[in-house]
């Protein structure tokens, strides 16, 4: 078995991890502090120059072509500095491949050089509504056929950079009367059509640098071509897009884990107590030992769901196995991280209490490690079947 990266996704990590340095940590703080959004659509900007905004979106279309396993890495290296930038980035990512996924041609050629080169500066992901979040099956918003195609109604939570976002992929209803789950389409809305109403963006514990907005539809009509897939097969879609964004989201969250536990063991050589630097104390060391070794063991959890994405393999549980392993092992290395430096870890002049908020949304968003859970024990139960 060989683990080690191609030469093009050595070449991804390495580009991902300088600009991290060079770019995004000098600022990352500033952006924490003051949500300066500027500063967050600048970074994206040069993040689409370098093609980071389309890391598996194919040549002809704007995209680097670069792979599943390329994406992971860069968005690992990117969340090392900044968790804000590496969210949008992952949704601007999602939003594009599923337009090359169920687009038809003249979407794809409409949408994707727009989002890859960064003149759409995100795409915004438009499912959770205030009573369907790991429900998304029972959402209410609706599209209502009209004469010249559809009008949709409806409100979207938590919606990631919909304040600058050129494009929405938006779900509602369209045959009320079908099952569950089996009456929804999945819709392409550009930002600016009449009827759609963007609130102010939310006051958030963490990652505040990124726009986290709610989104109102009122009677917001589009053509029948705005339809993205087949008709009424929306949720379908939407599951199978949201397995790809767990892999991002655990690689945005394996990044944040990185971080702290780098800062705080370069920490813990230099601090002295009782004549001693504090990282010749055991308990310290098995503290240190313990999380890198699950920080490793969820990099390898989310190389081999990306691996098998990319080789158009079933990747559903492998991918939820990676999400709910990296997020919730992110954040027990955060809190390690920030205990390895005491009272310091606590002040905001150190960077530790930042990542311990940015990182806590991981186990959230994206699927709850509690439905990561319910998805993996499925596809378990159906292998025995």
């Amino acid at each position: 078995m060989d683990l080690s990266l191609t030469e093009e996704q050595q070449l991804i990590q390495d580009t991902a991890k300088r600009f991290a340095e060079t770019e995004l940590a000098p600022v990352a703080e500033k952006l924490d502090q003051t949500k300066d959004k500027s500063i967050l659509l600048e970074n994206c900007k040069k993040l689409a120059e370098l093609g980071f905004m389309g890391l598996n979106i194919k040549g002809q279309y704007g995209g680097t072509e670069a792979g599943v396993v390329a994406f992971s890495l860069a968005m690992t290296e990117i969340a090392r500095a900044c968790a804000s930038t590496a969210v949008t980035m992952s949704v601007t990512n999602m939003v594009a491949e599923v337009i090359q996924a169920m687009g038809t041609e003249e979407q794809k050629d409409k949408y994707l050089p727009l989002i890859c080169s960064g003149e759409y500066r995100a795409g915004s992901f438009c499912l959770t509504e205030s009573g369907a979040g790991s429900d998304p099956a029972s959402m209410r918003a609706k599209a209502v056929k009209t004469e010249n195609g559809y009008a949709i109604s409806g409100t979207k939570q938590w919606i990631t950079s919909a304040e600058f976002a050129g494009v929405f992929v938006v779900w509602a209803v369209t045959d009320p009367d079908a099952k569950k789950g089996k009456g929804i389409t999945c819709f392409l809305v550009e930002a600016g059509t009449p009827g759609i109403t963007v609130a102010p963006a939310e006051k958030k514990m963490g990652q505040h640098g990124s726009a986290t907005n709610e989104v109102h539809f009122e009677n917001v009509e589009v053509p029948e071509s705005a339809i993205l897939g087949k008709l009424n097969d929306g949720f379908r879609l939407a599951v199978a897009e949201l397995a790809g964004g767990r892999i991002g989201i655990g690689s945005l969250a394996l990044g944040v884990g990185l971080a702290a536990m780098d800062y705080a063991t370069a920490y813990i050589q230099e601090r002295k107590q009782f004549g001693r630097p504090i990282s010749d104390f055991q308990g310290l060391q098995w503290m240190m030992a313990d999380r890198y070794t699950e920080l490793e063991a969820a990099r390898l959890l989310l190389m081999s769901a990306a691996d098998r994405k990319e080789r158009g393999l079933p990747f559903a549980k492998e991918a939820s196995m990676a999400k709910v392993f990296a997020s919730e092992k992110a954040n027990q290395a955060c809190y390690s991280a920030l205990q390895m430096l005491g009272g310091y870890g606590y002040m905001q002049e150190y960077p530790l209490e930042r990542y311990t908020r940015d990182v806590r949304i991981t186990s959230i968003y994206e699927g709850t490690s509690e439905i990561q859970r319910v998805i993996i024990a499925r596809e378990i139960l159906r292998e025995f079947s």
